[in-house]
């Protein structure tokens, strides 16, 4: 499947919408075959230092900081354009968009509600909605992963429901706030495994979406555990330092499997993929960009669905190179060989002990890693770090990568050279 479609990209100046000052929006236009849709590029320049010939800010203090940007999100949208003529004979300006954005690029549509006059029970609610989803997994619309996540949340259901109020199945109307609470308090004090705080939210926040359905078909007039909160403080994952990933991938190991481990961890770590994403990983993900036919992997996020884009790093190649020849890759047209998740993780633990790290190590840290090095060390911009995980919402990028001190004293060091002169003073800016 393989669009042929031309994109043009033009920048221009939204003078109508000048501030009182002067300054006005630059907006993004995408335009493909004719069609075309429109978005802010979040700069602003006064009206006298916007070249309408050139497209660009012109005698400007920030004239060149705005052009940088205002190229980046040109070669961003180029980037998605080419990924996107892969995978659709047909792209519209708004599917450019929103996967430049980092959101679905295509509306998926609603579920479809059942007779109103035959109201369903809480767990026939469940498997209703697990029915629904399972649909949408068939075809590729949800994540397999998390359709186990709410079989899960069934199980827990059932169990609350026999063991703690002793009863099979509770209808929707007997349902009140305090049903979340003892739910919650079965999850994390009675329970057998206990769950932790943050993992007996999650079951509250699904069962809360649940009656959300019930209430959107009129099942329920409204959702009785609406208004309890299921805010739980996320752990903080703190990133491998750039020299533990160094001592991982130095390290001299004899037994084939932890070489196949480790060099999966390091795999993530300079790429950012989740497990399940890289599990996954073919030939069939690797783009070549640009007349210089730059390598980038590029897959769709099994969790999120949203596009998750890559420039393969040297040491990445050199892993893709290495494997690709191995019987295990061959045969399932994989980049690189990865166990199960369990067995994954498993091996991890025994490799920091190898390595002298000094914590455990999970397929998780890897991505929490990759945000820190391209954030902090290679000094990308959030919202690339962001396209670069696949995630909806940068709010989500900002809790993988913190911005650390080291980059606010380079970037406060840089400010100081362009603010104040060799003695220290202020220099003079022109009105």
């Amino acid at each position: 499947m393989k669009s042929n479609q031309t994109l043009k990209i033009l920048f221009w100046h939204r003078k109508s919408k000048a501030d009182l000052k002067g300054h006005a929006p630059i907006i993004c236009r995408i335009s493909i075959d004719g069609k075309d849709t429109e978005f802010s590029t979040g700069q602003k320049v006064h009206i006298n230092n916007w070249d309408i010939e050139l497209k660009k800010v012109i005698r400007s203090q920030n004239a060149k900081k705005i052009n940088a940007e205002l190229n980046r999100i040109s070669s961003v949208l180029e980037v998605n354009f080419t990924v996107l003529k892969t995978k659709y004979e047909f792209i519209s300006p708004s599917m450019l968009k929103n996967s430049y954005r980092n959101v679905p690029i295509e509306s998926k549509g609603k579920i479809k509600s059942h007779n109103p006059n035959n109201i369903p029970s809480l767990l026939e609610l469940v498997d209703f909605h697990i029915k629904e989803f399972e649909r949408l997994v068939e075809k590729a619309l949800r994540s397999k992963e998390t359709l186990k996540q709410w079989k899960a949340t069934k199980k827990k259901i059932a169990e609350f429901l026999k063991e703690k109020l002793k009863i099979d199945d509770i209808d929707l109307s007997a349902i009140e706030y305090s049903f979340a609470q003892k739910f919650y308090n079965y999850l994390i004090l009675e329970r057998s495994p206990l769950l932790k705080d943050a993992a007996a939210m999650k079951q509250i926040k699904n069962l809360k979406q649940i009656l959300n359905i019930a209430e959107a078909n009129q099942w329920l007039l409204k959702n009785p555990i609406e208004k309890f909160k299921c805010g739980s403080e996320d752990p903080e994952i703190i990133p491998l330092e750039i020299s533990d990933v160094e001592k991982i991938w130095r390290k001299k190991l004899t037994i084939d499997r932890l070489i196949k481990v480790r060099d999966a961890f390091i795999f993530q770590c300079f790429t950012g993929f989740a497990y399940q994403d890289i599990y996954n990983l073919s030939k069939d993900h690797i783009i070549y960009v640009g007349s210089d036919k730059e390598k980038w992997l590029v897959k769709e996020r099994g969790k999120t669905k949203v596009t998750e884009m890559v420039p393969v790093l040297p040491i990445v190649d050199e892993l893709i190179l290495k494997y690709e020849n191995a019987a295990y890759c061959k045969i399932y047209n994989r980049l690189v060989p990865i166990n199960s998740n369990f067995r994954y993780n498993s091996y991890l633990k025994e490799l920091s002990d190898l390595c002298g790290i000094g914590r455990p190590l999970n397929s998780h840290l890897a991505r929490h890693t990759f945000a820190d090095m391209m954030l902090n060390v290679l000094q990308f911009p959030l919202e690339d770090v962001s396209k670069m995980l696949g995630h909806k919402n940068i709010r989500t990028t900002q809790r993988y990568a913190r911005i650390k001190k080291s980059r606010i004293g380079k970037k406060m060091n840089e400010a100081k050279s362009i603010m104040f002169d060799d003695r220290g003073k202020l220099k003079r800016f022109s009105h």
